[in-house]
């Protein structure tokens, strides 16, 4: 039976992988969109959130059958019911990525007021905070989990940048409100993004001690 458990716990394993690359990729798509204000790459984003939102469900389902069927006790349950929580925040961040397609949308081809640098290293250092936090659960290591979450600092500052930034502007000119808003809403989501990836940090802390650390 515990060759059978760790056969399924490893198939969870490249589950969450591929749904955390998933995630990573839909983030690249979106501010790529914005970046180049490309709408048919903005409109290709909805179409991977519905692929993440199957994979959530696919390994919702993997994890309640260990649960019914496998009987797991004490570590193996804390590592499930960890995946359990670090899909629900994979899926939100998949849906912060559709508000940022839905944005570069709704821009379309107005001239951004200027192009986009501190947006893109945010989406960045997000996208390198999911694959560190996976990575964390993957190998149960609590170091890299904290490092991931450390991380989490750097969008923050950006995020505080774009802000000055888009007021700077806003106040110069007033025609560039309305788009100025749009952006701060990305940073936003961007920032949200990064707070998600944060929770999967204390989650993999937890699940390896069994200690809630912030």
């Amino acid at each position: 039976m515990r060759e059978h458990l760790d056969q399924q716990l490893t198939r969870l394993n490249h589950d969450l992988i591929k749904m955390g690359a998933m995630v990573e990729t839909i983030i690249d798509k979106a501010v790529n969109a914005l970046k180049n204000q490309d709408l048919e790459l903005a409109k290709n984003v909805y179409k991977e959130d519905d692929a993440i939102d199957e994979m959530e469900l696919k390994i919702e389902k993997e994890c309640l059958n260990l649960i019914a069927l496998q009987q797991p006790m004490a570590k193996d349950l804390r590592r499930i019911a960890s995946a359990l929580k670090i899909i629900t925040d994979l899926e939100r961040i998949g849906d912060h990525a559709v508000n940022i397609a839905k944005i570069t949308l709704e821009i379309g081809n107005e001239p951004l007021m200027k192009p986009l640098i501190d947006i893109p290293k945010m989406a960045e250092i997000a996208q390198n905070m999911i694959k560190l936090s996976l990575d964390a659960f993957v190998n149960q290591d609590i170091e890299l989990a904290k490092r991931a979450a450390e991380m989490d600092e750097q969008v923050d500052n950006l995020y505080d940048t774009v802000i000055n930034e888009v007021f700077q502007y806003i106040q110069r000119d007033s025609k560039f409100l309305n788009q100025g808003i749009k952006l701060l809403f990305v940073g936003r989501y961007l920032e949200r993004v990064a707070d998600h990836t944060t929770n999967i940090c204390e989650r993999i802390i937890y699940m390896v001690t069994g200690e809630k650390l912030k």
